[in-house]
């Protein structure tokens, strides 16, 4: 069973009489949202999309946390917003210049990324929450009990507990009226006012149940939330998740403080950038947006990507071969006999689909090895499929052209092939006679009515051109022409199947790069 179904059907005998199940993930707009903050939204989402499969009604709520403070200045931000730190990121002015705010800029960003993968949930902007009164019971009932919420706090630490620091915990961030910042120090808590100093100078004493300038710490706000909005699922970072961890601890005040049952948890592990061993971080500029990784993958594969896995399985983006490893895998399964397919597949792939009917569009491999020697014409690459027996519209390829245009240029410069422009007679002198014959053998290939023959019938008379009994001679000898092939043609030692080499560069011109007359 699909790991999103186990959790549906989990949910659904815990809670059976429930009308509709609340699913809730949330990110801080700290910078821009990358692929690993990703996949906090697509587990939610594939939960949603299983409960839904199964005949339930679901709610599927985000959070923006937009009410926290501004803690760090990312790397593609301009370092003089390190005045802003301490402010909430709603506050802050865009850093582009583009939006009402720095939180507003990084949270459109990505839910214009969202909406490529038709996954629009109910935003909730923490920011505006706060700011309409929503939790103050809430955060006076958290601030009554803030003694025993210190205790349990601590009972999740190692070091000991103090009574004069259970007299000075409050539960609480305040921003200063003034300043913006929470440096604010707070002297006492009585009869549901607060009164605190900023480290601005300025000091007041407020109502709690009028401010606007308090927000929850963290492991309190968290479980507030989930009462709020009646959660029964969310996943949580792997860093969330461990005995005492903010889960646990969130946990525990939601039952203790709040009387409400915490959700159902699903922890996920953290994604890496092939090579880099990291974990994603949005101010370190470590990371790549799902907005980026659009322009070289549908929202079919990259779904699939994050379907196919566990949550707690950890696993790595690659932009090399494994572009082309990843899109050949879901063009296999998504073209094979769904009766044939192992059961999380196939529900991976139900889970993955974003658009009704089947996207007819040509391998991405196929695209991204006739591109360069096309010079990149979308029109020529179509005439060359056309010939090979695949006839598409330039619509229909047009997405996939520029996807590997895109990629082959950004990312693997090193496939970007050009065709030589005169033969590479060095490299035909330091062949042996009989690959020399090989090579002649295939320019009589060429000559001959090779252009009538189907592909496979094609690659068969290629075979035969250096054919031996030994499977593995065989073998052996089919690579070395091939590499043959594609260093006089290609100064390269790989290429594209031969057919689509003889199809994009054309008979005449593969011949004159290839006739050594003896």
């Amino acid at each position: 069973m699909h790991w999103a179904f186990r959790i549906a059907e989990e949910l659904i005998r815990k809670h059976p009489d429930r009308e509709t199940y609340v699913c809730a993930s949330g990110i801080s707009p700290s910078g821009s949202v990358h692929i690993g903050n990703f996949r906090e939204v697509v587990t939610t989402y594939f939960v949603v999309r299983a409960l839904q499969q199964l005949g339930k009604k679901t709610r599927f709520i985000f959070s923006w946390d937009d009410f926290d403070r501004f803690r760090k200045v990312p790397k593609n931000v301009d370092p003089t917003f390190e005045q802003y730190i301490g402010m909430p990121y709603s506050e802050i002015t865009c850093p582009f210049g583009c939006h009402r705010s720095y939180a507003e800029h990084f949270e459109k960003e990505f839910e214009q990324s969202l909406r490529e993968f038709r996954i629009v949930p109910d935003f909730i902007y923490q920011s505006k929450e706060y700011g309409a009164r929503r939790y103050q019971s809430q955060i006076v009932h958290a601030l009554q009990n803030r003694k025993q919420i210190y205790d349990i706090l601590m009972n999740f630490k190692s070091s000991e507990h103090s009574i004069e620091e259970q007299e000075r915990f409050y539960p609480v961030n305040v921003y200063c009226e003034v300043c913006r910042k929470d440096s604010v120090h707070i002297h006492r808590f009585q009869d549901e006012r607060l009164s605190y100093t900023c480290s601005c100078g300025h000091s007041n004493s407020i109502e709690v149940a009028l401010a606007t300038n308090i927000k929850l710490n963290w492991k309190v706000d968290w479980p507030m939330r989930w009462k709020a909005e009646d959660v029964v699922f969310e996943p949580g970072g792997r860093d969330h998740s461990s005995a005492t961890g903010s889960f646990n601890v969130s946990k525990e005040i939601s039952s203790r403080i709040y009387n409400f049952q915490a959700p159902e948890y699903e922890p996920y592990d953290f994604i890496s950038i092939k090579g880099s061993g990291e974990k994603m971080s949005s101010s370190s500029g470590n990371n790549i947006t799902p907005g980026e990784l659009l322009k070289i993958y549908t929202p079919e594969v990259i779904l699939f990507m994050f379907a196919k896995y566990q949550p707690n399985a950890p696993f790595h983006i690659g932009l090399d071969d494994d572009v082309i490893r990843n899109y050949t895998e879901y063009e296999r399964f998504s073209l094979a006999d769904k009766g044939r397919l192992k059961e999380e597949i196939s529900a991976a792939l139900k889970l993955s689909s974003v658009h009704s009917g089947i996207r007819r569009e040509p391998k991405f491999s196929h695209v991204a090895s006739i591109l360069p020697l096309v010079n990149f014409e979308v029109s020529l690459v179509r005439e060359v499929l056309e010939r090979t027996g695949e006839a598409y519209t330039l619509k229909e390829i047009a997405g996939v052209c520029e996807r590997a245009e895109y990629w082959l240029k950004n990312c693997c410069s090193e496939k970007v092939l050009k065709v030589n422009e005169e033969k590479n007679r060095e490299h035909f002198g330091i062949l042996q006679n009989l690959e020399k014959k090989w090579i002649e053998g295939f320019v009589q290939l060429l000559r001959s009515e090779a252009d009538l023959q189907s592909d496979e019938e094609l690659m068969r008379s290629v075979y035969d051109i250096c054919h031996v009994d030994d499977p593995k001679l065989k073998k052996s000898n089919q690579k070395r022409l091939f590499s043959m092939i594609y260093q006089l043609v290609l100064n390269s030692n790989s290429g594209p199947r031969i057919p689509l080499l003889i199809h994009s560069v054309g008979r005449e011109r593969l011949i004159a790069l290839l006739d050594y007359p003896v």
